[in-house]
């Protein structure tokens, strides 16, 4: 059933910024329901901030009622010990989905920046860009936020496609 209402959470993790939105993906549209950033107080030691990024992205699963979510694969840093940490908060946001019973899917970066923007290097400000025009109810969103409902975007659009395949298999393929 390829029209039924889905709600997806996507995501943008950091250990200092995690961005988040929710989408409702139906049929062919998407409607804006909600965005934001979650941000672990930079005093806290890591395991609590990681514990922090586990339990508010949590409750963001629960208040928006999503029903899949959708993160960014984790882009390999010059700084090794940055990539590692950014690893860790990657986990601790994608294990919250995961404790709510979500499926939770993983797009590269790339990937993202071509369905939203049409070009695989697009930078942030055309990501918010067309983040707006495909979300006009979202409004002003700031890099995190349009990140992550970027990610929601992708996921509407590849599940989409997915769903359909799924439903229409190519004849005569063994």
């Amino acid at each position: 059933m390829t029209n039924a209402a889905t709600r997806i959470l996507g995501l943008d993790p950091g250990l200092r910024c995690t961005g988040w939105g929710v989408v409702v993906a139906e049929g062919a549209r998407l409607r804006w329901v909600a965005h934001g950033v979650v941000a672990p107080p930079d005093t806290l030691p890591l395991s609590d901030r990681l514990l922090w990024l586990l339990e508010k992205v949590g409750e963001v699963c629960a208040d928006y009622s999503c029903d899949e979510a959708a993160i960014e694969e984790v882009f390999v840093n010059v700084n090794p010990s940055s990539t590692l940490k950014l690893g860790h908060a990657r986990a601790a946001v994608m294990l919250a989905p995961a404790r709510a019973g979500l499926s939770v899917a993983e797009y590269s970066p790339n990937l993202i920046k071509k369905a939203v923007v049409g070009a695989g290097h697009a930078d942030k400000t055309q990501i918010a860009f067309m983040v707006k025009r495909l979300l006009p109810a979202a409004g002003e969103v700031k890099a995190d936020a349009a990140d992550a409902l970027a990610v929601a975007i992708t996921h509407a659009q590849l599940r989409k496609r997915t769903l359909l395949e799924a439903l229409n298999p190519v004849r005569g393929a063994a």
